[in-house]
């Protein structure tokens, strides 16, 4: 934990984005998550680096709060060993985890936070809880919507996004960095409150 200068100690969050390693999977809808922590990282000003439990990470200070900012690189359906090893070397209880990532059931253009729940079938997600022991994680979901047609859902996460969503993706990165900054400043019922009020649509923007 940090320490305030009057002695109290501070929280720390472990801010965990989900994808997978490599150039190749970059764009890919399922790598959403690595995205928001590249924003996140900018605006704390650092860099990512390797640390030893298998993820890359940034230690700072996101709006005035202590974070630890990491992106697995076990692939996606392991990533709940580096989870749960930075969570045990930072000393973060699962209450102060949250993930970020992307999420089938949530149309493309809307973003939602929730604490804990079940996994929808995302590996991320069910590796997370089986390594922590616990569902009672938060999580910032970034809707990709369905696939068309038959397109098996696996091949659909681990294509990149099409050009017209390109065009909105940035606006809603940015979005998602927004609603992980409230979540540790204002709180989940508060966050909510301000976020789920419209869908996240770059043509509507919440107020």
């Amino acid at each position: 934990m940090f320490s305030r200068g009057n002695g109290a100690a501070e929280r720390r969050w472990l801010i965990v984005g989900l994808g997978n390693p490599g150039p190749e999977y970059a764009g890919n809808r399922h790598n959403v998550g690595f995205m928001v922590l590249d924003e996140l990282a900018a605006r704390i000003g650092g860099r990512f680096k390797a640390h030893r439990s298998r993820a890359e990470i940034v230690e700072g200070r996101l709006a005035g709060t202590p974070v630890v900012l990491a992106k697995p690189l076990s692939f996606m359906n392991l990533s709940g060993g580096p989870v749960k090893a930075l969570a045990d070397f930072f000393k973060v209880t699962p209450d102060g985890v949250i993930v970020v990532h992307d999420e089938l059931d949530i149309p493309y253009g809307a973003l939602r936070t929730k604490a804990g729940g079940g996994d929808n079938g995302h590996n991320g997600l069910k590796s997370i809880t089986k390594t922590l022991g616990t569902r009672d994680y938060l999580r910032i979901r970034f809707g990709i919507g369905r696939p068309p047609g038959r397109m098996d859902p696996a091949t659909f996460v681990l294509r990149d996004f099409a050009t017209a969503e390109r065009k909105d993706l940035p606006f809603l990165v940015d979005r998602a960095a927004d609603m992980t900054e409230s979540l540790i400043t204002a709180g989940l019922e508060a966050t909510q409150n301000k976020f789920h009020a419209a869908d996240l649509n770059p043509a509507k923007p919440p107020r």
